[in-house]
């Protein structure tokens, strides 16, 4: 019975995913995005394949991918004769990375149908699959299992409020019953997954350990930014949503003078950050203005108004407020913790991140509920850069600790692989 509603309820999404879509541009991105989908993959995907034996990884969004990364770049150094395929759930994932040159082929997932996961595979004809962290499409795992794929998932999570673990959750155990193994995060997870029956699963911890170490390895300089820093301090609050900033703003005000700030938002907004920017006390400037030629120096607010910038940013941060914990839920922190910086953010929607609980309790990052809260926080840094320094390097010294997940799914990918 479950199963016949997981299709109707299918169906009845993709019927309102399509009817929303003209009055949500980011819904309208992911239905003008999958017309015609399957067409263009029967017309082209096997031909650009030629044979080659396919890897599939699935992303739901940005994160999910930015997760993905280094094992896909492990794969590609592994077997670099094989076609990789990278799908999208979301258009904040697709629209930004559909040009990412690591992935032979990238495209929409379509919606998980019974027919359109048939054809799908049937087209695309995986010999391994990776969905990484949350993705258990019903139809899609089952059809893979009957094209005799290899079915991993890694950077999983669990807990035990999940459905997967309730006593009317068999439906959705059978999805994770598809997968050929799993590799998570923590022990919690191999309990859990072991109390339903499901024994192949192991430790690998989370790849976006892997991936941050990779970027601050390679980060780009960015002269501009030292010329706006200059020799003061400096704070990179990343990933902001106008939620942050109202807690935000009034604390960089009381530091005006003291402390500079480079402001990342999570979406680009002109009039929110116009808005942003008229309640700043001091002078702000946009990074499009500095690419323009404008100099940056001597300016105490710099807003970056473009996407993909920020992970090389943080280099030039003496400490980072990261976004998203006073409203839909904290953004990454991990690239900010690789550079060494002390992190602060909203005490509201940060306690399903492993990463932020963990590094509370170390003392790398601190959680605030409001902006008095923030502002001392912030001050103690300032007036005590050895209490920063401090902090920062039990940031740096988490984020190596928890390297080597892309080492071991690749050991489990190669026995797979014969």
């Amino acid at each position: 019975m479950v199963k016949i509603i997981y299709q109707v309820a299918i169906q009845v999404f993709a019927f309102l995913f399509r009817f929303v879509a003209p009055f949500n541009h980011k819904l309208k991105l992911g239905v003008e995005g999958r017309k015609g989908l399957l067409d263009r993959l029967r017309a082209s995907f096997q031909a650009q394949a030629a044979g080659r034996p396919v890897a599939w990884f699935h992303a739901a969004s940005l994160g999910e991918f930015e997760q993905g990364r280094p094992v896909m770049e492990a794969y590609r150094k592994a077997y670099p004769g094989h076609f990789i395929l990278l799908t999208f759930f979301s258009p904040s994932g697709y629209e930004i990375r559909k040009d990412y040159a690591g992935a032979d082929f990238i495209c929409y997932l379509p919606i998980d149908t019974p027919g359109n996961a048939r054809e799908f595979v049937a087209i695309v004809n995986p010999r391994i699959a990776f969905f990484i962290k949350y993705e258990f499409w019903f139809n899609y795992l089952r059809e893979l299992r009957k094209n005799g794929s290899y079915i991993l998932s890694f950077s999983s999570i669990f807990r035990s409020n999940q459905i997967f673990f309730k006593f009317y959750g068999g439906f959705f155990r059978q999805k994770l019953g598809y997968f050929d193994h799993f590799f998570v995060q923590n022990q919690a997870s191999v309990s859990l997954l072991a109390g339903i029956g499901i024994t192949a699963a192991s430790i690998a911890g989370d790849t976006r350990f892997d991936r941050v170490r990779a970027i601050a390895s390679h980060a780009r300089e960015l002269p501009e930014i030292g010329r706006f820093k200059s020799d003061g301090q400096c704070l990179i609050a990343g990933s902001v949503w106008d939620a942050d900033m109202q807690v935000l703003i009034p604390a960089l005000n009381a530091l005006s003078g003291k402390l500079k700030a480079i402001i990342a938002p999570h979406e680009i907004k002109a009039d929110e950050i116009a808005g942003w920017r008229s309640k700043l006390n001091g002078r702000s400037i946009l990074y499009s203005e500095v690419a323009a030629g404008q100099d940056p120096a001597g300016f105490d607010y710099l807003i970056i108004n473009n996407i993909g910038m920020l992970s090389s940013l943080y280099r030039y941060g003496n400490m980072a407020y990261i976004g998203g914990s006073f409203g839909v839920g904290l953004h990454n922190i991990l690239e900010a913790a690789t550079f060494g910086l002390p992190i602060v953010f909203g005490n509201k929607s940060y306690h399903r991140f492993q990463e932020a609980v963990d590094l509370i309790e170390k003392g790398g990052a601190f959680a605030v509920s409001d902006g008095d809260q923030l502002l001392k926080t912030m001050e103690n840094w300032v007036v005590s850069p050895a209490e920063a320094l401090r902090a920062g390097s039990v940031s740096a010294e988490y984020v190596k600790s928890g390297t080597g997940a892309t080492d071991l799914i690749m050991r489990k990918v190669r026995e797979a692989m014969g």
